[in-house]
């Protein structure tokens, strides 16, 4: 279960959008149940209310008509209220009270809560004994009742409220009872409840749309922000163009001074390195055109000048600086390819090429011209027959591999490349001072460089590993 959870909770907390929507969907969800609970407990409430004075009302129409002669409750034969006069209507009523009654064994006198008239309604039904005997029997004059009972195991509304009637110095105590059939009540409250479930239901669907609609609104600049940052990642703009609302506009125009600055800082930098370059080359042409320089002075003067190349090439290396940079890698591939193809065109060597998708590179265009041109220069010059380029993206990873089918490398060598400040100058013909440069550009731009022998042909591997993070 935690291992389900973990990552929805990480995807979560990185996306401002999905937690806009869990927060939106979350006080829908709880705030629209909540009201239609407390509505339909106001509304049951208010129908419970509208039910006992309906009864209650009924009560004083009957105590309107009743009437004791000789200690005798006296009610007419028929009631205004027509449903009292139809049996099993399920409007029902009946009068209570004391009856004496002569114990046959010890000939004492008690007072027993009788039934002393009911209603024609309540002919086919038999009130439990239970009712008679329980809380409606000890009401006192003036008291009052409401609340539920069963007959015949169905539920029943019961009203019941206590007077007396005065005959003379004598008191006639008597309880007045109002049932009323609870199953109408309950089939409306089932009725009112399937109705505003339904309604509500319509309401969090419509109001979830709105929301939606709104959040999409809400959220545009941010998408279209996220588009032109990729945009001016691939190199595909240089700049931010669209209008933000006040709250990303400092962030989009300082966004747009930091990128300038970067670009014009970055010209400053090549063309004083330029400028440098030109201002070393003509001390050692002047060097190198004398007479009489020993082999030794040669030695040292060419290796300054492979030193100075080597060097300026590292120093031009957009690097990982240059985030802002993003090419296509297709067209520089093909164009690459068909610059070897020209020069190596008389050794009959074939490469197969291996692309898949539109793979971007995050860097400069030079620095993939170098890295690449080397390797596959160096694979030209090893290989016998067969070269292979593969170029692929996985996962957040460009992946470039470069496999020949040549003598390969040996581990000892393998081991001393890969040592930080070590020269590949010294090794076989194919890797030379190029893969220094390989090293120390994949090193610039955080990468990995790993060397090996291939084992589908047999010779030489190298591959390069750039992670694309956004």
């Amino acid at each position: 279960m935690l291992t389900f959870i973990k990552p929805f909770f990480n995807v979560f907390l990185n996306s401002l959008k999905l937690r806009l929507m869990v927060s939106l969907l979350a006080m829908v969800v709880i705030i629209l149940p909540t009201i239609a609970f407390i509505i339909m407990n106001s509304f049951e409430k208010h129908m419970v209310r509208s039910i006992e004075n309906e009864l209650s009302a009924y009560s004083y129409s009957i105590l309107a008509v009743a009437e004791v002669e000789q200690a005798n409750l006296v009610m007419p034969e028929a009631l205004i209220e027509n449903q009292f006069n139809v049996s099993d209507s399920g409007l029902y009523a009946f009068i209570s009270g004391p009856v004496k009654y002569e114990s046959k064994v010890t000939s004492d006198v008690k007072l027993e809560n009788a039934i002393l008239w009911s209603s024609q309604s309540l002919l086919t039904i038999k009130i439990p004994d239970e009712q008679l005997s329980g809380e409606i029997a000890t009401l006192a004059t003036g008291d009052k009742t409401f609340s539920s009972f069963e007959i015949n195991g169905f539920p029943h509304f019961i009203y019941s409220y206590a007077v007396s009637f005065t005959e003379g110095s004598d008191n006639f105590p008597i309880t007045v009872h109002i049932i009323r059939d609870k199953q109408v009540f309950s089939q409306l409250i089932r009725d009112f409840k399937q109705q505003l479930w339904f309604g509500l239901a319509i309401l969090m669907v419509i109001i979830l749309l709105l929301q939606l609609v709104w959040l999409m609104w809400t959220l545009k600049p941010l998408s279209t922000l996220e588009q032109e940052v990729k945009a001016v990642e691939q190199g595909r703009a240089e700049k931010l163009t669209s209008l933000y609302p006040k709250e990303l506009s400092q962030l989009t125009t300082q966004l747009n001074q930091l990128l300038a600055t970067e670009q014009k800082q970055r010209q400053r930098y090549r063309n004083a390195l330029s400028d440098l370059a030109h201002s070393l080359k003509t001390p050692l042409a002047v060097m190198q055109a004398q007479r009489g320089i020993s082999a030794v002075n040669q030695e040292q003067i060419n290796r300054i000048n492979s030193t100075i190349d080597h060097q300026l090439k590292r120093a031009q290396s957009a690097g990982h600086s240059s985030w802002l940079l993003g090419i296509e890698v297709k067209p520089v591939v093909d164009k690459l390819l068909n610059t070897l193809a020209k020069i190596y065109q008389g050794d009959h060597k074939e490469l197969t090429l291996n692309f898949t998708g539109n793979i971007t590179f995050k860097g400069d265009e030079a620095d993939l011209l170098e890295l690449l041109g080397n390797l596959l220069d160096n694979a030209y010059k090893a290989a016998k027959s067969t070269i292979i380029l593969t170029i692929s993206q996985q996962d957040d990873a460009l992946i470039m591999c470069i496999e020949d089918d040549g003598v390969g490398i040996k581990e000892q060598q393998i081991t001393q490349i890969l040592e930080r400040g070590v020269r590949a100058d010294t090794y076989e013909v194919g890797h030379g001072v190029g893969l220094a440069i390989v090293r120390d550009l994949v090193a610039s731009y955080q990468g990995e460089l790993h060397i090996g022998n291939s084992t589908e042909l047999g010779g030489a591997q190298f591959t390069l590993s750039f992670t694309n993070k956004t």
